[in-house]
């Protein structure tokens, strides 16, 4: 070594380290000259033509696996530009990948198939590399069996990591290792059997010795995969004679013989020693199973000669229970042969196939993509390598698998499936620098239930969509592993609750189990993969952010101005009314309104800045208002964090429009709306929920089935079901963005004994007030200017009992505040109000904080039970309180928790004293018939009713300006203010008792649910009477609404009723003034008298003006409008023969009033537009007319038809009371009027005549008249 120069001595040292390391048995006797390494650097120079490759490093299976974290290549003998080639070789298929980068190092190791490493693991015919400091994974192209157990130098290799940073990778051998040391020769001369001749053992009777041993010797047919059952692996091979069709199975078992798997190539002929006969004990089928002796070697047919079987076959019957093993394969495979469906069932066609893998479709669902236009599914083979040397760049063959086409309408590919009888061979590993993704084979969710349920290809791959899109949406929440959670019998995941209810009905019943022997043996081949049918997926689960915006898809597409607005109505209207009746619309969508149904899903979270429910998933938030069927609010806090699944809701999509239609002719034209904004949220009932996931599985089994209202906590059981979660998974389910301030922490609120002390207290709500920018004068922050309004909500409240201190959250029981209530009466119970006031983070519990309900606040990690009364403050300076009840205000904190326990309602029997005393102190909920009493007195009001219409009005002209009119540009209000909603509730569809609540817009961006339909509880709304006596409710700040139950119909217009209603109820004149404050429509009979006032003209559509002769008449300023409305009103009198009303009658009510066709009507609306109004007005006393022209001759037709007799006919009149009757009629006082019949003449007493408005006019036809006048002389006595 005295030649050698300074950086080989470097170099020889840095090998002296390595083999001392890595092969420490490999030393010499005096230890200073390891003779192994003297033979590795031997190898090396005859690898390197002579020469030590000092440019490269050794490295140890240890260092390779901590220290590489890249994909890397070796090779030992290349040049710069024969790597150069290789790597632009392997870029042809995927030309946007990376080459792999070359890495100087010397592999040096042992090949084994890990069965002396650790005798514990599952031997599963797996190939490893290992030295001293460690073993790894690896593949190989091409295997001689006697490699293994030998020391080699591999001159070409490639390491490639997994994508989980924390796992192993494994090593690609690129070409044949370099042996150390020589290696084992093959024996000389062998007798063998041939297939020809020992097939005839498997098809006869005849007995055979139980302990013969035979050699069989043929050309590898088929190499069935690796399977591993019940922790045994095994395969099939087959060999076929080498001058003849005949082929015998040969089960491989021993777990010596597994890599044996990697060194069968088809087509070549080997030699299997130690063969002994078995029968299956399910069929009886008999085959050949190794033995602990039986050896595979290559065929030569030098070194063979026939073995007669005469003096083999004969002795004992054969030995069925040494395939113990592969009879388990069939008793734990229990899968249904797939069930024959009608329709267009096709077959599969068998074909081979040769690809370069270019995408990873599904490592785990075992989908890979060939050539970007075919998918190789390998989910019918276990596939125990865990899919390593399968990356992108990677060269395949496929041989006997399944061709099918289109077996998914919405999956793109073409399929190429391999079964039992499939072989894949790896021709090529791939060069690319593209990590593994590892395949796991225990916990593997998709081939769990592909297995339970023997899934066709085509409900697999619909099956893979849904777990795809489930684990890509909720993952982030709950972590992949917990999500895919599987479970034979108990305690399912999230993913399996979600999937085996759908594959259940997809595949009701399973005839038969798959009998796999019959799917690898028999000669006409059977497997799953055989027969498929095109599918239509029978339902969808698209992520939130798709939903939407299909959903506003849908929406605009169901958009028609002509079905939202009656053309009768329409064509009346002017523009500002005709765009503000457009202006606020929805549409509502069912889980059968889309194709296929849509499944909802979602995390149940609530938002600090919005305070709504929402449903969340990674793409997006939908808000949701949920309600309970039996008509109590929604409060399961513990709810909040679930995964939840709806299939039956309501799907709302609120439209916010700008419009410039001119007139009703152009409502076809949508290029008018010239803005679009849209509201998505959805609404369901909580009984119609499955809880698909629950934070540390706190959620009790009756939530999916039971009852909503009085589900209560038992023994501490949900009361921490948030405590125990962090604080950062808290503030992620709640708020994605987290608040830059922090809350500062009540004082004594950290305790040296530990940091799981928390303190808790019980109370009553008693008043809620809705949310709210309110004057709280906080700072605003560096970039404003003073203080700025904070959006919060107040709640009135009854404290219960004590605070109570608890030293674990697991110990707080049930309520034992109200146990002492029970026992010591309301004398022995502490009561004291208090106003909280929540903003912040602590809006979050807006929608759970309803009246009647018994909440309990947790404070975490304190201890001190005086923390309440500490951070109260009097709601306003101590010298202006007038009253010393006046309740103290406490600030409820962001870092507190809200518990609901239970309603009033719901306390048990055994708690009756408590439910005595609390129920006294609940705010009143009135009815509508008495807030719209002349008798009520209060100016709240608080009561539940049904929607049954929803309008968009102009605000009043002389409202002041509200407080918040500054603010409309504020997100989230998407009203202008010149607009206020009008809601009609009544107690139920078609009751008489109807009251109007106005509500201003800047409060409609917390209130969600106002459909036409809906029950609603109002609270704290302000009772007004109109100077007509109409009894009318206000939204102000204070108020507030839940929504207590949902439509019952999905209606997709805006401004129409909840539903088809009965006609009104028919009724007498005279009974009307008793009823008038709860009368909403009726109908009567009547007798047209004559028409008093009739009004017909053309008006501006911008500006009213009288429009005639296709102009504005406005001269100041001019009005640039060419287009007119027309517009109608009559004045009629009608009389039943109890008494007499004036009826209202406008537009197209004034053409049925008169009887007129509807080509007449319009035939005198032209008439009338050239002279712009037409009207004429009748004296009572007179008849005669004083208002029209003599010389009109439309007003003396007008004239005469109003006098004509065939108008004084019987009519069915609905109506509803004119609040704002006219000036010039007013009602007389009563008095005595004559009428006359025929040539009778009568005197009757009449009272005041009634201000009617109608609403619709029909013929009366005799037959109808008969039967009404009938019905009128049996109800006579109840009116006289």
């Amino acid at each position: 070594m005295a030649g050698t120069s300074v950086a080989e001595q470097r170099w020889l040292q840095a090998a002296r380290e390595f083999a001392r390391r890595a092969f420490p048995d490999g030393e010499g006797p005096s230890g200073t000259e390891p003779p192994l390494l003297d033979v590795v650097l031997r190898r090396l120079r005859d690898v390197g033509g002579g020469d030590l490759p000092l440019g490269y490093s050794f490295i140890s299976i240890s260092d390779l696996l901590h220290q590489q974290r890249m994909p890397c290549c070796s090779h030992l003998t290349w040049s710069t530009n024969e790597f150069k080639d290789w790597a632009q070789q392997g870029q042809g298929a995927l030309p946007m990948q990376d080459a792999l980068p070359r890495a100087y190092l010397i592999l040096v190791a042992y090949l084994t198939d890990g069965r002396q490493e650790n005798k514990e693991k599952l031997v599963d015919g797996c190939l490893y590399v290992k030295d001293n400091t460690g073993i790894i994974p690896c593949e190989l192209l091409h295997l001689e069996l006697e490699w293994l157990g030998a020391l080699f130098l591999f001159p070409s290799w490639s390491y490639i990591p997994q994508t989980d940073k924390s796992a192993a990778g494994y090593v690609e051998i690129l070409v044949d290792p370099v042996p150390v040391n020589l290696l084992k020769e093959v024996p000389d001369t062998i007798p063998v059997s041939f297939p020809a001749s020992a097939k005839p053992l498997l098809t006869s009777r005849i007995p055979c010795k139980r302990r013969s041993k035979l050699t069989v010797a043929g050309e590898l047919a088929r190499r069935g995969p690796l399977l591993c059952i019940r922790h045994k692996s095994f395969f099939f091979l087959f060999l076929k004679c080498l001058i003849s069709a005949v082929w015998v199975p040969v089960l491989v078992q021993k777990p010596n013989q597994l890599a044996w798997h990697h060194s069968l190539q088809l087509g070549q002929r080997y030699t299997i020693t130690g063969l002994s006969i078995s029968s299956l004990k399910k069929s009886g089928q008999r085959i050949f199973v190794t033995g602990v002796s039986s050896c595979l070697l290559p065929y030569c047919a030098e070194q063979v000669g026939e073995q007669p079987l005469d003096n083999a076959c004969q002795g004992e019957s054969t030995q069925s229970s040494s395939l113990e093993t592969a009879e388990q394969l069939s008793d734990s495979l229990e899968l249904g042969v797939e069930e024959k469906r009608t329709g267009s069932t096709r077959d599969s066609k068998i074909i081979s196939y040769v690809g370069t893998v270019t995408k990873i479709l599904n490592v785990q669902a075992g989908l890979f993509l060939l050539d970007d236009k075919v998918c190789l599914c390998l989910a019918y083979q276990q596939l125990l390598s865990s899919a390593r040397g399968l990356r992108p760049g990677a060269c395949v063959e496929l041989i006997d698998v399944h061709l099918l086409q289109k077996p998914l309408v919405s999956f793109p590919f073409v399929v190429l499936g391999a079964c039992l009888s499939s072989t894949i061979v790896l021709k090529s590993f791939s060069r690319l620098s593209i990590p593994y993704q590892a395949r796991a084979s225990s916990g593997n969710l998709y081939l769990q239930l592909l297995f339970r349920y023997n899934l066709d290809m085509s409900l697999y791959l619909w099956l893979v969509s849904l777990l795809e899109g489930f684990e890509e949406r909720f993952s982030c929440f709950f972590g992949r592993r917990r999500l895919l959670h599987s479970s034979k019998h108990q305690n399912p995941g999230a993913a399996e609750k979600f999937l085996v209810p759908l594959l259940q009905a997809a595949v009701p019943d399973r005839e038969e189990a798959r009998d796999i022997y019959d799917e690898i043996l028999a000669k006409a081949h059977q497997c799953p993969l055989q027969k498929y049918l095109t599918m239509t997926p029978p339902c969808q689960v698209p992520s939130l952010s798709v939903i939407c915006r299909v959903a506003v898809q849908k929406s605009w597409e169901a958009f028609s101005p002509s079905q939202l607005l009656s053309p009768l109505e329409a064509q009346h209207m002017g523009t500002q009314e005709l765009n503000r009746r457009l202006a606020w619309s929805y549409c509502t969508l069912s889980a059968g309104s889309f194709q296929p149904r849509l499944i909802l899903q979602g995390v149940l979270r609530v938002s600090s800045r919005s305070s709504s429910l929402q449903l969340q998933d990674k793409s997006s938030m939908l808000p949701c208002v949920i309600s309970h069927k039996d008509g109590s609010p929604f409060a399961h806090t513990s709810l909040i964090g679930s995964l939840l699944q709806v299939e039956s809701y309501q799907l709302v999509v609120e439209r916010f429009f700008q419009t410039d239609f001119p007139s009703w002719e152009h409502l076809e034209n949508l290029d008018h709306v010239r803005e679009k904004k849209y509201s998505v949220y959805v609404q369901f009932y909580f009984e119609d929920v499955q809880v698909l996931h629950a934070p540390e599985g706190q959620i009790q089994k009756g939530l999916r089935s039971g009852s909503s209202s009085s589900l209560r906590r038992k023994h501490g059981s949900s009361l921490t079901s948030e405590l125990e979660t962090s604080e950062a998974k808290m503030l992620k389910l709640e708020d994605p963005k987290p608040d830059t301030h922090t809350a500062e922490n009540c004082q004594g609120c950290q305790s040296s004994t530990g940091r799981t002390n928390c303190v808790s207290r019980l109370f009553l709500v008693t008043q809620k007030e809705g949310l709210m920018l309110r004057n709280y004068q906080l700072p605003r922050k560096e970039d404003g200017k003073g203080p700025e309004l904070q959006c919060s909500f107040q709640a009135t409240v009854l404290w219960l009992g004590k605070p109570r201190l608890w030293s674990c959250p697991r110990e707080i029981g049930n309520l034992p505040e109200l146990d002492e209530m029970d026992c010591d009466g309301e004398e022995g119970m502490t009561q004291e109000k208090a106003l909280l006031l929540f903003m912040g983070k602590s809006l979050r519990w807006f929608p759970f904080l309803h009246l009647d309900g018994l909440y309990c606040f947790i404070v975490p990690c304190c201890s001190d039970l005086e923390v309440f009364h500490k951070l109260c403050c009097p709601p306003m300076p101590e010298k202006s309180l007038s009253r010393s009840s006046c309740p103290l205000c406490l600030p409820v904190q962001d870092t507190w928790h809200l518990q609901h326990e239970m309603w009033i309602s719901c306390l048990p029997e055994c708690q009756l004293a408590a439910r005595s005393v609390l129920t006294g102190v609940e705010q009143r909920i009135s009815s509508i018939p008495e807030v719209l009493s002349n008798g009520f007195t209060g100016s709240l009001v608080s009561f539940s009713g049904e929607i049954v219409e929803r309008t968009l009005c102009a605000s009043p002209k002389n409202e002041k300006p509200s407080v918040t009119a500054g603010l409309q540009k504020q997100k989230g209000i998407l009203l202008a203010s010149d607009h206020i909603v009008k809601l009609s509730v009544s107690v139920a569809p078609g009751s008489p008792a109807v009251v109007d609540i106005y509500i201003a817009p800047t409060y409609l961006q917390h209130l969600w649910g106002l459909l036409p339909g809906a029950k609603i509880l109002f609270q704290n709304l302000e009772r007004k009477v109109s100077r007509f006596h109409n009894v009318y409710c206000t939204y102000i700040a204070s108020s507030c609404v839940s929504i207590i139950g949902l439509p019952t119909s999905y209606l997709p217009f805006s401004s129409s009723s909840a539903g088809e209603t009965s006609p009104p109820s028919l009724v007498f004149l005279s009974n009307l003034q008793s009823h008038l404050q709860h009368l909403s429509q009726a109908r009567i009979l009547c007798h047209v008298s004559y028409v008093l006032t009739l009004s017909l003209q053309w008006v501006c559509s911008l500006c009213s003006s009288i429009f005639k002769e296709g102009r504005c008449t406005r001269h100041s300023p001019p009005c640039p409008s060419h287009l007119g409305v027309r517009q109608a009103s009559a004045r009629v009198l009608v009389e039943d023969g109890t008494g007499e009303a004036l009826v209202l009658c406008r537009n197209q009510h004034v053409a049925a009033m008169l009887g007129l066709s509807l080509l007449d009507w319009e035939a005198l609306q032209n008439c009338v537009q050239s002279r712009g109004s037409v009207s004429i007005q009748h004296e009572e006393t007179t008849g005669m007319g004083c208002v029209e022209e003599p010389e009109d001759f439309i007003a003396c037709y007008i004239r005469s038809l109003c006098r004509s007799p065939l108008i004084c006919r019987p009519i069915l009149l609905d109506f509803s009371l004119d609040r704002k009757p006219s000036k010039i009629l007013q009602p007389t006082p009563l008095q005595l009027r004559n009428f006359r019949c025929g040539e009778v003449e009568f005197v009757s007493q009449v009272g005041p005549r009634l201000s009617l408005l109608c609403l619709n006019v029909e013929e009366v036809e005799q037959d109808a008249l008969n039967y009404l006048n009938s019905e009128r002389i049996r109800r006579t006595s109840s009116y006289c």
